[in-house]
């Protein structure tokens, strides 16, 4: 199984990639994580060290809030799908982020002879994501930031949303449900 996990700051993504890799038994690639850990001060033990140049590029849009630029991401990402443990499945969470990054995802997964089964968006109401993010302990979870990230999100949404409905590849499911009932909803909808 290959899915994109879809939504905004505190929609529900990071639960429900993790509840579906375990369902399924294929690896996360969420992209928060991999640029908390290469942003992080020891390179060495997260398999990011050996790409330093793209660590430093990234580290200041992360820092504010902001959208790492779409050729660093799509770097992480072509890293990250090269390795072994992806090749019969993977879940992607926290990418693609913008239209551009969904088409080239597609490329990517073109010239690795994948294919993306479905993104998934987990629809969710503006102040449900602002107060679940601001309730979290991440470092990059402060009020400004968030609503920096909520912004960010409304922005570049809609045209991602098109590309993967225009594709018949997306499905949307309410995120605002307790996270058993919206992990049976997304099971109940791939068959």
């Amino acid at each position: 199984m290959k899915l994109v996990i879809l939504g905004g700051s505190g929609s529900g993504k990071s639960t429900q990639a993790h509840r579906l890799c375990k369902y399924f038994d294929v690896p996360l690639i969420s992209t928060g994580e991999i640029l908390r850990e290469a942003i992080s001060d020891d390179n060495s033990v997260n398999g990011y060290g050996e790409i330093p140049d793209l660590i430093r590029y990234a580290k200041p849009y992360v820092e504010k809030g902001e959208l790492v630029p779409d050729e660093i991401m799509i770097e992480f990402i072509k890293i990250r799908l090269n390795q072994e443990d992806t090749d019969c499945g993977w879940i992607l969470e926290g990418y693609p982020r913008t239209a551009f990054q969904a088409e080239e995802l597609d490329f990517l997964l073109e010239s690795l002879g994948q294919k993306l089964d479905w993104a998934i968006y987990l629809q969710v109401a503006e102040a449900v994501m602002v107060s679940r993010s601001l309730g979290r302990s991440l470092p990059d979870d402060q009020p400004e930031i968030v609503q920096r990230r909520v912004e960010l999100f409304y922005d570049r949404t809609i045209p991602i949303l098109e590309y993967y409905d225009r594709r018949r590849r997306l499905l949307t499911i309410n995120g605002d449900n307790p996270p058993e009932q919206v992990q049976y909803n997304i099971l109940s909808l791939l068959g």
